[in-house]
């Protein structure tokens, strides 16, 4: 017996102390292909489905192994989970005398500099401000970490942390007064000199960009990395691989600017005659948009009239101001990272208007928000970045998730991070879906893109809610379906009087959220993207997921539509090769809310005819766990009302 074995049989101590611990076949064979990639410094990807406990399957060889190991999560619940959790629980059992760490983002830690800054300049917006600043100031007192999270009273999404913490434009780095009490920096050393550190993979993606800035100290001393969660990752990858300026970001600099500069005695008139227009172009130029929210490709804003204009016009007074600020370089630390950013925000500005002069294959656009203007300049593809990368670092590449394929095809997710030459593994989940589950597409409805869709969807889905006495997710692609369609359950439940409770995403935080629809045992839950993954609710409380249509990215997204048109261009299937992949993990996530345990039972029912109607629907529910599948409803309620009979869901 090996030392894997040793610790994951069924007499091995992780079942002596883990009540409920089940011999999974899956997750002997995951923890040895693991074990093996470990020792060999392989690059593996691995997909074990819902139940195979990859966790500990991961988590057990990296224990044991020798060198320092970094594990990188989609989640900050999965990272919570691993740190607080899952790892001290294994290092207690399995007596190892390792040293963890929990490294988060840099937005998480005060500063010390812009705590003392905020609290001499006392431009606060609210007397709501003024009391999370002295609550903030007494904390400062107080924390060893300095992690926001500890501070109570203050929520970690209030807008005062943006003033007492830093980013990586505005940090003082070495020229910082507080440098030897930074929480960012010790909770770096402590990462540094960690056997295993959890990360997430915003910072993992941070600590490749940032070498020079002490931040990347952590993956060159590391033997293994394992990314979990890592159907993300592409995404991540693309999003830190490119570059974003926004014009609400430099209307902040430039009050910044003149807070700074009045400390520093500068001309205030000749400020002003530099900062004024730059302000009243950045908000003009929003004004060009009217209305219009949402994402543009470059192609689009060249139609809007005096687009190019103002932008332009924006970038000689970047250029004006700059000429003006680069005399007072060295009088002050922050004013000279604040000058910094002036000189990164007018370099962006000239490589996005001037696609003439670049040559690599990026794609430029435009987030429109309701009051500024989002540039973004994206890679095409990552791959041949990411693979560099790997090649530059001789050490085991781990990467696991339950949906990272289509029935154990990994080509996509191979192709979009260069991971070409990496050994793949599949394992299905080992709990019984075929008789635990069913699959129900409904017959006779419309096409997603007809206008009484969503009315059809709801419709459908009522014998079914009824069968179930509700414990259900509703989950849509867009949230104008989601408020249409929980408008639609609420109307229908108040005229018919059913006592179920429609809960709709955003009315209350996620965790209220679902905590009110366990206990309520009877809750109709409305939601979208950010309830499809990272949701666990096990046992009675849920036992039907309503899926409306099938997640493809809108194909007028402009990186979608820029890698559509390259993979076409070159001779591919893009459909084939990137929007069906990508809409079968998100799919496959989805699904995965119904059956979270050995003894769970539900209906998954997928509402779009394209599931039954296109050529391709075969290989979209041949990748869905192996349920019984139907199109009649009588069976679905049949199933459901068995339920009640005394089987457990």
């Amino acid at each position: 017996m090996n030392d894997i074995e040793y610790w994951l049989n069924e007499q091995g101590p992780l079942a002596q102390s883990l009540e409920g611990f089940r011999v999974r076949e899956q997750q002997l064979a995951m923890a040895s292909a693991i074990d093996k990639a470990i020792t060999e410094k392989e690059v593996v990807i691995v997909e074990a489905g819902t139940g195979t406990g990859k966790t500990y399957a991961y988590l057990v060889p990296a224990l044991l192994s020798a060198g320092k190991v970094i594990v990188s999560t989609g989640t900050k619940t999965l990272q919570d989970q691993l740190f607080h959790r899952d790892v001290p629980f294994l290092r207690e059992v399995m007596k190892l005398p390792i040293t963890v760490s929990l490294l988060k983002g840099r937005a998480n830690y005060l500063c010390h500099y812009y705590l003392e800054h905020t609290l001499q300049e006392g431009r606060l917006r609210d007397r709501v401000q003024v009391e999370q600043l002295a609550s903030i100031k007494q904390f400062a007192g107080i924390t060893q970490t300095g992690d926001k999270s500890e501070c109570q009273g203050v929520p970690e999404n209030a807008p005062i942390w943006s003033q007492v913490t830093s980013t990586r434009d505005n940090c003082l780095g070495q020229d910082c007064p507080h440098q030897n009490q930074c929480y960012v920096l010790n909770a770096r050393k402590k990462a540094a000199a960690a056997d295993l550190v959890v990360v997430n993979h915003h910072l993992f993606f941070a600590d490749i960009m940032l070498r020079d800035e002490g931040a990347a100290e952590l993956l060159p001393n590391a033997g293994t990395v394992i990314l979990d969660e890592a159907h993300h990752l592409p995404d991540v990858a693309t999003l830190f691989f490119g570059q974003s300026q926004s014009t609400s970001q430099w209307l902040d600099m430039a009050r910044q600017t003149v807070v700074e500069g009045s400390t520093l005695q500068l001309d205030r008139e000749k400020l002003d005659h530099l900062l004024i227009p730059m302000e009243k172009s950045c908000r003009d130029l929003r004004l060009l948009f009217a209305q219009r929210e949402g994402k543009l490709n470059y192609q689009s804003t060249q139609s809007i009239k005096g687009f190019q204009e103002t932008g332009r016009a924006i970038e000689q007074q970047l250029k004006e101001l700059i000429d003006y600020l680069v005399s007072f370089v060295g009088r002050d630390e922050g004013f000279d990272t604040l000058i910094n950013q002036w000189q990164k925000a007018q370099q962006f500005l000239s490589l996005w208007l001037n696609p003439e002069a670049d040559d690599s294959e990026a794609i430029r656009w435009l987030d429109c928000f309701s009051q500024s203007i989002q540039f973004h300049y994206t890679p095409l593809s990552i791959a041949a970045i990411f693979k560099e990368e790997i090649k530059k670092q001789h050490k085991a590449w781990i990467f696991t998730s339950a949906t990272l394929s289509l029935k154990g095809d990994f080509s996509h997710f191979q192709r979009d991070m260069g991971l070409d030459e990496a050994l793949t593994y599949c394992w299905d989940s080992p709990f019984n879906y075929p008789q635990h589950s069913l699959l129900y597409v409904p017959q006779s409805l419309p096409q997603p893109q007809e206008s009484h869709f969503t009315e059809a969807v709801i419709e459908a889905a009522k014998p079914i809610l009824l069968a179930s006495r509700g414990r259900a997710f509703l989950l849509f692609t867009t949230h104008r379906a989601m408020q249409g369609g929980g408008q639609l359950i609420r109307d229908w439940l108040a005229e018919e009087h059913h006592d179920f409770t429609c809960f709709i995403q955003g009315e209350q935080t996620k965790m209220e959220l679902l905590e009110q629809f366990r206990l309520s045992n009877k809750g109709i839950l409305c939601a979208t993207h950010s309830f499809w993954e990272g949701v666990d609710v096990k046992g009675e409380a849920l036992s039907v997921v309503v899926i409306d249509k099938l997640p493809f990215s809108p194909p007028d997204d402009p990186i979608t539509a820029a890698r559509i048109d390259a993979i076409n261009r070159s001779g591919g299937n893009a459909f084939m090769q990137y929007q069906l992949p990508k809409a079968v993990i998100t799919l496959k996530q989805g699904a995965g809310r119904l059956i979270r345990d050995e003894e769970d039972r539900g209906v998954l029912m997928i509402c779009d005819p394209r599931l039954i109607d296109k050529a391709y629907g075969r290989r979209i529910w041949m990748s869905l766990p192996a349920m019984k599948r139907t199109r009649n409803q009588e069976d679905a309620v049949g199933f459901l009302l068995n339920l009640g009979t005394g089987v457990r869901r």
